[in-house]
């Protein structure tokens, strides 16, 4: 019975690892017959497992979903990534989800072996997160918008911009992007015909959505950097380009993607493209991020660094002092005339 059982969990470990196993390749894996295989399967149907089966030699062995969530099977990896995302979670960034994160880790916690409760426990506690302080995002609107991107189906909702203003939006949903603690939504406005991103949290479905569209070609390949370019420099009234004289991987060390997009020119430069509500906040942007840099563009961003290194000039040259008064070459700092230092 003990073999028995054991055979089973590595059964189930196999139909969870691979999406599809014919009869034979789990026969082989397990040493048994494809017989057993079979018998082995119908126990695990029993304990509620949905394994779905195709015959034929095109068929094989695959694990579904069912009505409920069986026990899952993770190996070492995959627990500690597991408990490690739970506690990030838990931290905050989607409005609700704290507090269950905080069971479903505690309930792990209880299973994990001594070894790995060790590992998760030190990161822990040689970990110190950054509390957040950005917008929380409803689960349920992630998952809404989730599902439309996945079935591609026209998505409305109302979208409350940086100012309070209040629009509906009709939306083809490409992706979701998470980035600085914020989720994005990557679409294409069928009113306005152009990609736009949307702040996730300033979003509020409005249901019935619209009929399934075929998905258009991304305007980007790689999306997180264009989210990333869109909430450092489109956003921004001020947007600027300089060369900076560093490599790109030094300078992504200082500069993180929210503060600007970073594209390598050689080995010894990269260009940065960023945005700022004045020219004035761009210049101490730029100079703080401590690299030598040449402005490429817009001339007047180069106009007020000038302007910005003259005064600087006239602060670093010392005012005239003024000549002593008659009389008092040799009177005591802090003392009046007439009057002695011990009185």
């Amino acid at each position: 019975m003990l073999e028995t059982s054991a055979r089973l969990l590595r059964l189930l470990s196999l139909l969870q690892a691979h999406r599809e196993w014919s009869g034979a390749e789990l026969a082989d894996r397990l040493d048994v017959t494809p017989r057993t295989v079979r018998r082995d399967v119908d126990r695990l149907r029993e304990l509620g497992y949905p394994v779905h089966s195709a015959p034929g030699t095109a068929g094989g062995y695959r694990l579904g979903a069912g009505a409920e969530l069986p026990p899952l099977l993770l190996d070492d990896e995959e627990a500690v990534a597991v408990a490690v995302g739970l506690r990030t979670a838990a931290a905050g960034g989607i409005e609700g989800i704290e507090e269950t994160s905080v069971r479903a880790l505690a309930k792990l916690e209880q299973v994990l072996p001594h070894r790995l409760q060790r590992r998760v426990g030190a990161l822990n506690a040689f970990t110190v997160p950054i509390p957040g302080g950005g917008p929380r995002v409803d689960p349920q609107v992630l998952t809404e918008i989730a599902h439309a991107c996945r079935d591609a189906q026209q998505l409305r909702f109302r979208y409350t911009a940086h100012d309070g203003t209040v629009s509906r939006r009709t939306v083809e949903p490409h992706r979701l992007v998470s980035a600085q603690r914020r989720w994005y939504l990557v679409a294409w406005d069928t009113e306005r015909a152009d990609w736009r991103t949307y702040r996730a949290d300033r979003i509020t479905p409005t249901p019935p959505h619209g009929p399934r569209f075929t998905p258009r070609t991304p305007p980007a390949e790689d999306l997180a950097a264009y989210v990333s370019q869109g909430i450092s420099t489109r956003v921004y009234a001020k947007q600027a380009t300089v060369l900076l004289h560093a490599p790109v991987e030094r300078a992504a060390e200082r500069i993180s993607p929210a503060a600007g997009v970073l594209e390598a020119v050689d080995a010894q430069h990269c260009l940065l493209r960023t945005g700022a509500h004045s020219l004035e906040l761009m210049v101490l942007h730029i100079v703080l991020t401590g690299f030598d840099f040449e402005v490429r563009e817009p001339p007047e961003l180069l106009d007020r660094v000038r302007e910005i290194r003259d005064r600087l000039s006239r602060a670093l040259v010392p005012e005239p002092t003024s000549p002593p008064s008659p009389g008092g070459a040799d009177r005591m700092p802090g003392t009046r005339s007439g009057s002695s230092a011990g009185t």
